[in-house]
């Protein structure tokens, strides 16, 4: 029992980490931390809504496919594995949060989607670490943890600006952030899988720089995002956010 505890421990603590320095930036206005909580919960939920869409997306590609080809291995990695975990966050991250009246900074969405991603990170990584044990938990702290935070970033960042599209009135530039905060990640979490699992020794050097260099664009995401940080209403903030693309 006190091992296991010691393994959940070691599996939730890099995530709450993460959380907490999230929380930090938030500069302009703190989110309430019953929302933040629920985001957390909303994570995890959506890690079994991944599960049940991953299952008929990989019976659909074996039906298909019958062998492990390099086309399956990129459908499996971008279309049914990335699609299916972003996909499960960004529609429970949207429902929870895009009508909420504390969404009303730009740094907000970086927030939302940042707790959903961890939330669904710790979930996923508890399960790993229970089967695989502490070496599972130290490996999955420097990689997959801080990636899905990065995939929460990166999905952030356009849903704040998908928000103030919408509060201005245009609909058709709000759409194509939305498309942007789901799409982005997914092609992210694509690379991200496929390299990790490719088994050849150069893709795996491809995966570290990969890894690194997300890690460092998501860095520099985080601290432009948060000291530009305003009021989705505050025509002063056309000046500082504008579409990374």
């Amino acid at each position: 029992m006190e091992s296991q505890f010691i393994l959940i421990a070691a599996a939730v603590i890099p995530a709450l980490i993460l959380m907490i320095r999230i929380y930090r930036r938030d500069r302009v206005e703190k989110e309430p931390v019953s929302l933040l909580l629920s985001l957390v919960f909303t994570g995890i939920l959506a890690t079994f809504a991944a599960v049940l869409l991953e299952q008929v997306g990989i019976s659909l590609l074996n039906r298909a496919f019958g062998s492990e080809n390099l086309l399956y291995q990129f459908l499996l990695y971008f279309i049914v594995v990335a699609g299916s975990e972003e996909g499960a966050k960004y529609i429970l991250l949207k429902k929870r949060t895009w009508n909420h009246p504390a969404f009303n900074c730009l740094f907000d969405g970086v927030v939302y989607s940042t707790f959903v991603a961890l939330g669904f990170a710790l979930w996923e990584n508890i399960s790993y670490v229970l089967m695989y044990g502490m070496q599972t938990a130290l490996l999955r702290a420097v990689t997959a943890i801080p990636g899905h935070a990065c995939f929460g970033v990166f999905m952030g960042v356009w849903y704040s600006l998908a928000k103030k599209a919408e509060n201005e009135g245009d609909s058709a530039q709000s759409s194509r952030f939305r498309k942007s905060s789901f799409f982005v990640p997914v092609l992210l979490h694509g690379i991200y899988d496929f390299l990790a699992t490719s088994g050849y020794p150069l893709l795996f050097v491809a995966f570290i720089l990969f890894v690194i260099g997300m890690f460092i664009a998501a860095l520099v995401f985080i601290r432009r995002a948060s000291l530009n940080d305003a009021y989705i209403t505050d025509p002063a903030s056309d000046r500082e956010w504008s579409d990374p693309l």
